[in-house]
């Protein structure tokens, strides 16, 4: 591939270093053995024995040549192979930040981890171990075919044809080796993939009673991945055979052929000296080549397609979301009728011509195809600027509600709308422009407290982000920080101001929708109060997911979700028709220990 020789090509110095060192290694195979049929021809059989010691002395000079050769050539591969890891780890790195920035299938890249760990290093690994073999085998092979020919020419007549048959036999396994390889990589990325998606659902499977449906998806993957590995260590076995039908039958046809090669004048220092070269040098060689070819070399081939990925494909598929994401993004606005709409909501949106802030349009998920939906067929419509507070009991399909309406969670059947746009499928950088979810454990990063307060908004002014500290009563924070040059070290906050920080961080930015999923939680009430009346200020629509009854009560309007049908309007209508949120307003009064 031309990045591979574009690779290559700036390592011009190492790759010359190295194959000097190789011609060394040459020179070494052929002198061994060389050096053992002239002792035996030149010294023992011709009755010098004197002769013959030096022959061999020779040959075990070229042995122990060998140490010095494989450390040169150590020395040389580090040149070729941590530049690799580094640029390989960078195309990671890049690949994975450039699919969340276009809003990817599935919004991240769950496979990322692992391309920077196991398989940066499965890369490295394999791909100095082809490097070390395909070497060692040309050089090795050429100074011991030097010295079969140097012998005798009819040695080569003997030796060549069964090793390259047995090579040739290694090579038809390649192909579905390496096809395995890749079903083996995949399954492993799907487990882990289904791994991390049933972790972060935990709470929503426990509620919705549909961890049996993800524990036999996950069994499932489980025996996909046992499969896949099954059929790996089939093709391994054939691949044994081969390299045992290559370095036997060489070995055999030379004994075999001992009677024919003496007729044509071989001698026997020549016939001890192929063996040598056979037993010492070239099937060794040809072994490891065989083995790392045949491991290495297919996880290498497969590793790298997954790191750096089917370019083609890939940008082909983007066209395709891109296609599928701009058929349908505005939308006239038009009646609702819902059972979360009623006449008061109706109201407080006929005075309005403008696109709803919040399109739900016959909502429905479900944690998989048997378990009862978490939001069954919900109709819901927040007007732009409006204030809308969600209650109910833990595990309702609260948080499902908010990732529904921020697009990192797709229905399963119907449609949400954020400004008139659809959000499902929309890239991540469209979505953070349509609106901001704060999370119940709000994140900070390492980094002065401006940088945190201004990363949503980052041309906000020093004076901007100083009103929005007081309004929100963070000045005590920021000035034992060090002001807003100050250091932010997230182990050393406490989960209320982190949740601060990232309250004043949403307050800034300019998107349209805030959504916080009990991103209160931490605060004392007025603290909560006085945070929620500064958002609620804020130029757009909020969407609050209620911590306490005070949350609900200063909202314009309240959604209230009990699993079989959602209730939305004021305060006061909600007392009087609906038993749930009375319920509940009992409970948030009396306190938990005392509820009846």
């Amino acid at each position: 591939m031309p990045s591979a020789r574009r690779f290559l090509a700036h390592r011009k110095g190492v790759l010359v270093r190295l194959a000097l060192w190789s011609l060394a290694e040459s020179g070494q195979a052929f002198l061994v053995g060389y050096g053992v049929a002239r002792s035996v021809d030149e010294g023992f059989l011709a009755g010098d024995p004197g002769r013959g010691l030096l022959w061999l002395g020779a040959a075990l000079v070229g042995v122990l040549f060998g140490a010095p050769v494989v450390r040169g050539v150590f020395a040389q591969l580090a040149g070729v192979t941590e530049p690799l890891r580094d640029a390989l780890v960078r195309r990671a790195v890049d690949r994975s930040m450039d699919l969340a920035a276009r809003g990817g299938p599935g919004g991240t890249d769950r496979a990322a981890v692992s391309r920077l760990t196991n398989q940066v290093e499965i890369a490295r690994d394999s791909f100095a171990g082809l490097v070390l073999t395909l070497r060692s085998f040309v050089f090795t092979a050429v100074g011991a075919l030097l010295g079969l020919l140097s012998l005798h020419p009819a040695l080569l007549v003997v030796v060549l044809p069964p090793l390259a048959a047995g090579l040739a036999l290694f090579l038809v396994t390649l192909r579905p080796m390496a096809a395995a390889q890749r079903r083996a990589l995949a399954a492993d990325e799907a487990l882990g993939d289904h791994a991390a998606h049933a972790r972060a659902a935990l709470r929503d499977l426990t509620a919705c009673g549909t961890g049996p449906g993800a524990e036999r998806r996950g069994a499932d993957l489980v025996a996909e991945a046992a499969a896949a590995a099954r059929t790996l260590a089939g093709w391994a076995a054939v691949r044994t055979a081969s390299l045992g039908v290559a370095g036997h039958l060489p070995v055999l046809a030379l004994l075999l052929a001992v009677e024919w090669l003496r007729g044509r004048g071989v001698s026997a220092g020549a016939l001890l000296g192929a063996f040598t070269y056979l037993v010492q040098s070239l099937l060794p060689a040809l072994h490891t080549l065989m083995t790392a070819l045949g491991a290495a070399g297919s996880r290498l081939l497969v590793v790298l397609d997954r790191i750096l990925g089917p370019e083609q494909e890939q940008e082909q598929e983007q066209e395709k979301e891109e296609q599928a994401g701009t058929r349908e993004q505005v939308r006239e606005p038009g009646p609702a009728p819902s059972s979360a709409s009623p006449p008061a909501a109706a109201a407080f949106a006929a005075h309005t011509a403008e696109v709803p802030a919040v399109d739900l349009r016959a909502v429905t998920l479900s944690y998989g195809v048997r378990a009862e939906p978490v939001l069954d067929a919900l109709d819901l419509r927040v007007a732009p600027g409006e204030h809308l507070a969600v209650v109910g009991p833990s595990g309702i399909g609260k948080s499902t509600l908010t990732r529904l309406v921020a697009g990192t969670l797709a229905p399963s059947r119907g449609e949400v709308c954020v400004a008139g746009r659809v959000v499902t499928g929309r890239p991540a950088a469209e979505l953070a422009a349509l609106r901001v979810l704060v999370p119940q454990e709000a994140y900070v990063f390492s980094g002065t407290v401006g940088d945190n307060l201004a990363y949503l908004r980052t041309d906000a002014s020093r004076s901007e982000l100083d009103t929005a500290v007081e309004a929100f009563g963070l000045r005590p924070l920021v000035d034992r920080l060090g002001g807003l040059d100050g250091t932010v070290r997230p182990a050393e906050l406490s989960p209320g101001e982190r949740q601060l920080l990232a309250l004043v961080r949403a307050h800034l930015s300019p998107a349209p929708l805030l959504l916080l999923d009990e991103a209160t939680c931490h605060l004392d009430p007025a603290a909560e109060a006085r945070a929620e009346e500064n958002l609620a200020r804020r130029p757009g629509t909020l969407l609050v997911v209620a911590h306490r009854l005070s949350s609900a009560v200063r909202a314009d309007r309240t959604l209230v979700l009990d699993g079989v049908r959602a209730e939305c309007g004021t305060h006061e209508e909600l007392l009087s028709r609906s038993p749930l949120y009375r319920e509940l307003t009992g409970h948030w009064r009396t306190g938990p220990s005392r509820r009846p």
